[in-house]
């Protein structure tokens, strides 16, 4: 996630970040089992989406 695309991230409401959150999730799940699979071959692609989803539970948190 660059920084423009965080920026756009802060300006969208709740429920686009909440939908977001939860297809960063399920990316995550596909790339951990692939992972284990031996499919992967970028892993640092993991620690990118984590990193993605702590971003946007930082901004859910910022509506509170």
């Amino acid at each position: 996630m660059t920084r423009e695309e965080f920026k756009q991230l802060k300006q969208k409401p709740a429920a686009e970040v909440e939908a977001a959150l939860k297809e960063a999730r399920e990316k995550l799940r596909v790339l951990t089992f692939d992972l284990a699979a031996g499919k992967v071959k970028n892993v640092a692609a993991l620690r990118e989406q984590k990193k993605d989803i702590a971003r946007m539970l930082t901004v859910l948190r910022n509506y509170e």
